[in-house]
């Protein structure tokens, strides 16, 4: 059976590039837990905290509720659930998961397959992480989800079938000579940049083109921020923050709520901006909540 093909084609809602990781999220989360613990299992009532938050964090704007990828993940061969009265998934309601004391763990053949090759998890993890997070975010899920997952192996034949442009960075970052789009940073040392990002408005994952309408130059911090959905990028190209951002300090003022309402630095004449259709969907499947009113300068 090819784990990585039946990984890479989890059953999901989808309509007009709207972002569904529920699954994906959950699929990651078990296989940190299996390779903590390969005979454990997750029981609904004692990782749904879990689960909501990882939603919250990483999913959509929309707030869903965990039991639903609890339930419908068994449709796809990777997990199976059981309850107090034996094997299969009593619905995707919270009540009828905790009520029945649902628990559940990645499916039989798929446990046999881990144990016989270990770094199949590995490559199963990346899949996932590819099609459906970008790459300013696998870091922070890893460790959320409580996964190590070793270097890539060189050599091996590339497991997602679409490859990113390696010239893209290049184009954004010249496009924007060189400049924060939102903060104006543009660090070098000697000729070399430092900390400065090439980022897909809309996702690489979810069908964005490595184009540069559909690029910004960030520095680190603001692509992280981006691509969290505490930043995003308004009518007549101006910067949103979003309202559920909370922070108090002076730092976090002057590098992110002060942002609210500025126009974007660049790209330099003649190089076309960020188009309106990717700026949306970053806008419906990212950014979070509502924006906060334009600072008085």
């Amino acid at each position: 059976m090819d784990w990585l093909e039946r990984s890479a084609t989890l059953r999901q809602w989808s309509r007009g590039g709207t972002r569904a990781p529920h699954k994906p999220l959950l699929f990651l989360y078990a296989l940190g837990r299996f390779q903590e613990n390969a005979d454990g299992e997750l029981r609904y009532g004692a990782v749904e905290e879990d689960l909501a938050r990882l939603l919250a964090e990483y999913g959509p704007p929309n707030r869903t509720s965990p039991a639903y990828p609890f339930h419908h993940l068994v449709s796809d061969g990777v997990w199976e659930v059981r309850t107090e009265r034996g094997p299969g998934s009593p619905g995707s309601g919270v009540r009828e998961l905790r009520e029945t004391g649902a628990a559940g763990r990645l499916a039989p053949d798929l446990r046999a397959a881990l144990r016989r090759e270990p770094a199949l998890l590995g490559r199963i993890a990346r899949v996932l992480l590819d099609l459906h997070f970008p790459p300013s975010l696998h870091g922070d899920l890893c460790e959320a989800v409580g996964l190590e997952l070793e270097e890539p192996e060189t050599g091996r034949r590339p497991e997602v079938r679409r490859q990113r442009s390696r010239r893209m960075r290049d184009l954004v970052l010249t496009a924007y000579e060189y400049r924060c789009a939102f903060c104006g940073y543009d660090g070098r040392i000697g000729t070399v940049p430092v900390g400065l990002e090439a980022a897909h408005v809309r996702w690489w994952a979810f069908g964005g083109p490595d184009d540069v309408d559909n690029g910004l130059c960030l520095c680190s911090l603001h692509h992280k921020l981006f691509d969290k959905g505490v930043l995003g990028v308004g009518d007549g190209h101006r910067i949103l923050v979003s309202q559920r951002f909370i922070g108090h300090s002076t730092a976090a003022h002057e590098h992110v709520t002060a942002l609210a309402g500025r126009p974007l630095v660049g790209p330099q004449p003649g190089t076309r901006p960020v188009a309106a259709a990717h700026r949306a969907w970053h806008t419906s499947q990212v950014f979070h909540g509502a924006p906060r009113p334009a600072t008085a300068p």
